[in-house]
């Protein structure tokens, strides 16, 4: 059976977001589709140039949630995602660690009835243009995304990942590239939101 991450699971001394998104060339992610708690749905993410775990998220009911928490290799809580109730569109309103004010940014479904690529939009919250700072294109069911920032960048990629020798190893393992120019942390927390948008 073919390995989905490169290494196995080292215990490590984790770096502030800064330390990481510092860097001048792009983080290599593997998103694996799969908790590492038996009996709980979400995310392994591991890094591709050590093989470390980095990111993980552990839910008890599998479905759309209604808050959602990205979590580091050692479980301390990063993020905390919840879903905006009472809205016309399908809206995502995402928190610093556990906290449920002051949010950090929304993320918002693209329900255009013309022919756009666009998937979502993310806006920061409280920031007085309407102007999104983010906005994600392609197909998350097909695991092919790209996230653009507001001058057209892209920041962040999603594409299906195949082991040695071309092999493809599902939906459920894809590669995230992500760029200097976003928080990896942020990117993971879009690739959640994607996951809850397109079940």
């Amino acid at each position: 059976m073919t390995k989905v991450y490169p290494n196995t699971v080292v215990p490590q001394i984790p770096q502030p977001l800064s330390v990481v998104s510092a860097t001048s060339s792009p983080l290599l992610l593997t998103v694996w589709k799969k908790s590492l708690l038996f009996n709980c749905h979400g995310f392994t993410v591991y890094d591709n140039s050590n093989g470390n775990l980095v990111y993980r998220v552990d839910n008890y009911a599998a479905g759309a949630k209604a808050e959602i928490v990205l979590m580091d290799d050692a479980g301390r809580s990063l993020l905390t995602i919840r879903r905006k109730r009472l809205s016309l569109l399908e809206n995502w309103v995402v928190y610093d660690g556990e906290t449920t004010s002051n949010p950090r940014f929304t993320m918002t479904k693209h329900v255009n009835l013309l022919s756009s690529k666009s998937i979502a939009h993310v806006r920061i919250t409280g920031s007085k243009t309407k102007k999104p700072v983010y906005e994600i294109e392609g197909s998350y069911t097909q695991r092919c995304c790209v996230v653009y920032d507001d001058k057209r960048h892209s920041v962040a990629e999603m594409k299906r990942k195949e082991a040695t020798g071309g092999v493809k190893l599902g939906g459920d393992v894809f590669r995230l590239t992500v760029q200097p120019e976003i928080d990896p942390t942020v990117a993971m927390a879009l690739v959640v939101v994607l996951d809850q948008m397109f079940p």
